[in-house]
């Protein structure tokens, strides 16, 4: 009887041993996976600074989940990107965390912003973006140097700007939020897809379509069908473009499925093969997109992207239909930091003003451009 005790001691012990070698593997595993996932070591993406804890006040109040909203600021844009974050911090009690995109030499003037009193206890990270990723990829005209804008990629490198997050946000610099970003952040997303975009025939983009813009709205606005490549691709050509300056992204499949490769990939045949359409409807970050989520993207709510008001075809909404959109976009030429575009009066009472004075003179020159 005292060996049989022996013996089961030695089996419990056998099999604790056991057990502790397959946890220890088993977290080894997790480990490497996390790490092979988040691809630690993006070119060119560097962290700046990071404030980590938000204030006890509002630990105590705000929902621990914490929800990642990037957002690309230039330094001619900078008052936009302000607003925008102030429009959803004010509405949010959810722990939002703003991942903010720019270049070296904005960094010191939007710190300073971000210090303004209705600021001061929004959670951020900075993220410097160098624009080397970017070789090869874009053909720049040395005409129009100036107005090419490397921030306007960023959207394209969000697992290296954000690598631990699951889920992501990303909104342009001409928005703001009137309702909380939670629910937006909460759009479901189909098994498989990478991210949720808002289709361009949706009730309130079709509202105002712009006259004579004819294909505005479709897959032959943005990619020229006279080339082989692309008619290769089989996509219809009156398929429904949609609009990428708010989508949700799901990172883990985002990188699952390589997106950032692939938009690259699309890059750079551009640069050689010209498949931008001539008549380009909207932004040269647009083609890439579509081409890659083409039949491969979930929808976002339309009343969270009412786009068009930096268009005429803004002046068409009712101020009832502004009002109860839960997120306004200021796509288009006129700017509400220019006070020319329609409800910049809207866009105004969530402007925060430049502590340095720059950004008046900018929407002075702004809204003199306008004018023209």
């Amino acid at each position: 009887s005292s060996l049989f005790s022996v013996n089961i001691s030695i089996l419990i012990v056998a099999v604790v041993i056991f057990l502790l070698v397959i946890h220890h593997n088993f977290l080894s595993l997790s480990d490497f996976l996390r790490r092979e996932l988040s691809d630690p070591s993006p070119l060119g993406l560097q962290p700046i600074d990071f404030i980590p804890a938000a204030p006890q006040r509002l630990t105590d109040e705000r929902n621990d989940k914490e929800i990642s909203v990037v957002i690309a600021a230039s330094d001619e844009r900078l008052g936009g990107a302000i607003a925008a974050m102030n429009s959803i911090y004010q509405h949010t009690r959810s722990n939002v965390v703003f991942h903010i995109i720019t270049l070296n030499d904005t960094v010191d003037h939007l710190r300073m912003w971000l210090r303004s009193t209705p600021l001061k206890n929004m959670r951020y990270r900075i993220l410097d973006f160098d624009p080397r990723v970017l070789e090869g990829k874009v053909q720049v005209d040395p005409q129009k140097a100036d107005t090419f804008k490397p921030l306007t990629f960023a959207r394209f490198y969000l697992p290296n700007l954000v690598p631990h997050a699951e889920k992501v946000i990303y909104v342009d610099d001409d928005v703001i939020v009137q309702d909380d970003i939670v629910e937006l952040y909460n759009t479901p997303l189909k098994p498989g897809h990478a991210a949720a975009f808002s289709d361009d025939c949706d009730s309130t983009s079709s509202k105002v379509a712009v006259r004579g813009a004819g294909n505005q709205y479709n897959y032959i606005g943005f990619l020229d069908y006279k080339k082989e490549t692309i008619r290769k691709l089989a996509m219809k050509a009156n398929t429904c473009s949609f609009n990428p300056g708010v989508f949700v992204a799901n990172l883990t499949e985002w990188k699952l499925q390589n997106i950032t490769k692939q938009l690259e990939k699309w890059m750079a045949l551009n640069v050689v093969e010209e498949l931008y359409s001539k008549t380009l409807a909207g932004s040269i970050t647009t083609p890439p997109l579509l081409i890659v989520f083409y039949k491969q993207h979930s929808s976002i709510d339309p009343m969270w992207n009412v786009r068009h008001l930096g268009s005429s075809a803004g002046k068409r909404y009712s101020p009832q239909f502004v009002k109860a959109a839960k997120l306004l976009h200021w796509n288009g030429h006129f700017k509400p930091w220019g006070r020319t575009a329609s409800y910049a009066e809207v866009w105004e009472k969530w402007y925060v003003p430049d502590p340095t004075g720059k950004f008046s003179l900018i929407r002075r020159h702004s809204e003199a451009y306008e004018a023209k």
